[in-house]
């Protein structure tokens, strides 16, 4: 599995504080089949985003666990003013393996009409966003056809792998879930800060996806896609999304 969203360098965020709790990351990631992690800092306006000190750390960790995980990095972009001016000069240091894929990350008070003009903008200008973690995000929550019509206009969506298991809560569950169901869904990522509440863990998740939508379609949300954004490619798997002005009626799934 490839894991296109995780904190897993230390001493830059809300994630791990020294190099070996990074370490008993990468471990439960080998342990748990994950070949492949991007290391996502927070990139906002709390966290500064220091692509030389990031690409340190990575090798570093990288020369650590040697070819057992091939580590590459993005971040977790949050769509502040100060940010998208930087994103104009070097884009590709924010973008996953230095390609085109961008994680976006939305904050909970607000989400202005205008963000529809600001993805747009990203997209003209070759990036390709990927939404994260919108069954997290109350707006989204209460407003799930703002990401029907995103996703619809070419943006990408990830959904944690911990809402899937019930770790979020049963709404985060159910939404992304419903999401997969409507074909909104393109990516599963850990968003991993520790070994412990928030692990580097996507196993029990793949199954969860598996049970209800057959191992084909798992497949392309852990393995496939991620790969390819990870490969700077196309995504293999991205279902058309029929255009529903009306919510329509959920699907009861299955919880374990």
């Amino acid at each position: 599995m490839v894991d296109v969203h995780c904190h897993i360098l230390p001493g830059l965020d809300d994630g791990p504080d020294a190099i070996e709790q990074s370490l008993a990351m990468a471990e439960s990631a080998i342990s748990d089949g994950i070949t492949h992690v991007v290391a996502t800092p927070h990139c906002s306006s709390e966290y500064a985003f220091n692509y030389p000190q990031v690409q340190h750390l990575r090798e570093r960790l990288q020369s650590e666990i040697g070819d057992r995980l091939i580590l590459a990095t993005g971040c977790d972009f949050h769509l502040n003013p100060e940010n998208l001016d930087a994103l104009r000069s070097d884009p590709s240091r924010f973008c996953i393996n230095q390609h085109d894929y961008l994680l976006v990350e939305f904050n909970e008070i607000s989400i202005p009409p205008a963000m529809d003009d600001t993805l747009h903008a990203l997209q003209l200008k070759g990036l390709r966003p990927i939404i994260t973690h919108p069954e997290r995000n109350a707006i989204l929550r209460r407003q799930p056809e703002r990401l029907a019509t995103w996703a619809r206009l070419g943006c990408y969506v990830q959904v944690t792998a911990g809402s899937l298991t019930g770790t979020f809560g049963p709404r985060a569950q159910e939404d992304s879930l419903c999401w997969i169901a409507r074909g909104l869904v393109h990516f599963v990522a850990s968003d991993a800060h520790n070994t412990k509440r928030r692990p580097l863990r996507l196993q029990p998740a793949y199954d969860a996806v598996s049970r209800q939508f057959g191992d084909e379609k798992a497949r392309a949300l852990f393995v496939e896609n991620p790969l390819a954004a990870f490969e700077g490619r196309d995504l293999p798997h991205v279902p058309e999304i029929p255009d529903e002005r009306a919510s329509p009626r959920r699907k009861k799934f299955l919880f374990f």
